[in-house]
């Protein structure tokens, strides 16, 4: 088995350097010039190109504390997930999930960033089913729903940003 494994090894390599020599990507693409900037904040500011979610520095700590709150919930779900403790993992998943309270707070931080109430508002309905699936105490679908709430995060993270400004726009 051993050698078979060598020689399907030592092939690959051997395809690999037979392919014809590709040019080397254009740097300037790789790695685009910095922006004409007065400070480094600035600079990222204007290489990070997802929309900005404007809110008052009180706000943007705020919103960043739940956000840790919610992967330290995800760390219990995990862990609870792991040795197959479903109260746990409904605990923890509620810790995420949708209420009044937490919906009020999605509208109130997303009212500049269109589109933004609703992906905050998507992850704690997600978180929600996570619970469901821990209520029924059914593994895979906990597994699911948890993959479902991280795809909302990574989502979200991605085409959002927080905007620090001294004052929010007016509503409109």
């Amino acid at each position: 088995m051993r050698p078979t494994l060598i020689a399907i090894g030592a092939l690959l390599c051997l395809a690999c350097r037979s392919v014809p020599d590709r040019p080397e990507p254009d740097a300037a693409a790789v790695h685009p010039p910095e922006p004409a900037a007065s400070n480094p904040h600035e600079a990222l500011d204007h290489l990070d190109q997802r929309r900005p979610v404007p809110l008052l520095p009180m706000m943007a700590q705020h919103q960043k504390q739940s956000m840790r709150e919610h992967l330290e919930a995800v760390q219990a779900v995990v862990a609870a997930a792991a040795v197959g403790d479903f109260e746990q993992v409904a605990a923890a998943s509620r810790r995420m999930g949708f209420s009044e309270s937490t919906g009020r707070m999605c509208e109130h931080m997303g009212a500049a960033a269109p589109g933004f109430t609703e992906r905050a508002l998507g992850f704690h309905h997600a978180a929600d089913e996570i619970a469901i699936a821990a209520d029924r105490r059914d593994g895979p679908a906990v597994l699911t729903a948890l993959s479902s709430t991280l795809s909302a995060c990574t989502s979200c993270h991605a085409e959002y940003k927080q905007q620090p400004v001294a004052a929010l726009p007016e509503a409109g």
